[in-house]
């Protein structure tokens, strides 16, 4: 059993690993992160079984379906942010985790339409919106602020792991469920106890909420909530670019998911093989990750995003000068190392510089204007590749971030380096 409360403050990851709130929160996110993956699949997997619609083709139904996962953050993420604020986090997270689950166990005895399979589909994803920014809330109510940067830096190590692990061992899992469990309600059963083994985990927690005044709450408007969460971020320039940071790391990855598919084929591999290149990334932001958290307090002061912003357009610069696989390979993990240099820190920052009142409306607002910033070069970058060629395309990007890196550090510096 873990200890109840930290022993020691210290920068690295051995204080967390004493910290039994954030461990029960770090291992709670991990198993609903990995039932995320694996529920996705499993909706893929289950449109073999429902037979489409009048006028809508087969393969219709997968983007339809993509679009029915994705569309609820770009609707409701900062609403999600601003119920985080009103209710406590546990509560959030955990009737997240259970809503979800036991909506996922229903399907099996729903009526096989597609229509229903969207539905159940969006209302999940919906739930989901509410947990993300929560989670992000709950870190600096468990972690002291000296370990912000160790937790935030354990967090994006596994957020990566899952997302690696949790599509590639998503189909294992079904096959295995679908033997043991039966082939009716097996996948399904896995899922929904995935979820409702995250709110178990996370039960236990005791957070130090900080609500706002009961009668502020019931006389404050959510659009007004809205409006405050952008003045607030409009007046915190640190805030602000951190957040536009984040941004530009996002779209970055965006982007790398339509053109790793280009970027395999020059190296002779199969066009489905491109996840190579974004697992490559994956391990490296895992990397960087690990080396912030261990030696974050040798770290302090140094300009780690102008650093990662450097090291990405240094990758994306070369990497289609280079033909061998295992090189291309190696910057891609190099890339991944410099996006974690960039994405801990500022995730860090915003942590600490949002009041415990505004982080649910905050983080709301940033997983809101992520998931805006991810459609348009998920929309462009294919259309650019086809007129301007690959390594043209890559060559922009490289310049585009590395002004990016050098404009955010040069506005900021002075304050940050104090910070970070």
């Amino acid at each position: 059993m873990f200890p109840t409360e930290p022993t020691a403050v210290n920068h690295g990851f051995g204080t967390l690993l004493k910290n039994r709130g954030f461990m029960l929160l770090w291992i709670g996110q991990l198993v609903s992160q990995l039932a995320d993956k694996v529920f996705f699949v499993l909706m893929i997997a289950l449109l073999e079984n429902y037979p489409p619609p009048p006028g809508l083709a087969e393969n219709s139904m997968y983007s339809t379906l993509m679009v029915a996962f994705t569309i609820p953050a770009i609707l409701f993420g900062s609403a999600g942010g601003i119920l985080v604020d009103r209710f406590p986090k546990k509560l959030v997270m955990v009737g997240s985790d259970v809503v979800r689950g036991f909506l996922t166990l229903l399907i099996p005895f729903l009526p096989r339409e597609f229509l229903i399979l969207l539905i159940l589909t969006f209302a999940i994803s919906c739930v989901t919106q509410f947990f993300a920014p929560a989670e992000q809330a709950a870190i600096p109510q468990l972690v002291e602020r000296e370990n912000l940067m160790a937790a935030n830096a354990l967090f994006s190590t596994t957020m990566m792991g899952a997302l690696i692990v949790g599509f590639a061992v998503g189909e294992p899992i079904l096959s295995l469920a679908k033997s043991y469990l039966g082939k009716d309600f097996g996948q399904e059963i896995v899922v929904g106890a995935l979820y409702l083994l995250s709110a178990a985990i996370m039960q236990p927690i005791n957070f130090k909420e900080h609500q706002p005044i009961e009668g502020h709450l019931a006389g404050t408007h959510v659009w007004n909530e809205f409006t405050d969460s952008l003045r607030y971020i409009k007046k915190n320039r640190l805030v602000l670019n951190a957040m536009l940071q984040l941004m530009t790391l996002y779209c970055v990855f965006a982007a790398l998911t339509v053109l790793t598919i280009r970027l395999a084929a020059e190296f002779g591999l199969k066009e489905k093989q491109f996840g190579f290149f974004l697992a490559a990334a994956g391990v490296g932001m895992v990397m960087g990750a690990g080396i912030l958290g261990h030696w974050s307090d040798k770290l302090h002061h140094k300009p780690l995003p102008l650093i990662g912003f450097l090291m990405m357009a240094l990758v994306l610069g070369v990497v289609t000068f280079t033909h061998s696989l295992i090189l291309a390979l190696g910057l891609c993990a190099l890339l991944g190392i410099g996006a974690s240099l960039i994405g801990v820190p500022m995730q860090t920052l915003i942590q600490q510089q949002t009041p415990p009142t505004m982080h649910g409306k905050v983080f709301g607002f940033q997983n809101h204007v992520v998931n805006i910033a991810l459609s348009l070069p998920l929309a462009i970058a294919g259309p650019l590749t086809d007129i301007l060629g690959l390594r043209v395309v890559l060559m922009m990007m490289s310049f585009v971030v590395a002004l990016i890196g050098v404009w955010a550090w040069k506005n900021t510096r002075r304050v940050l380096q104090d910070v970070i």
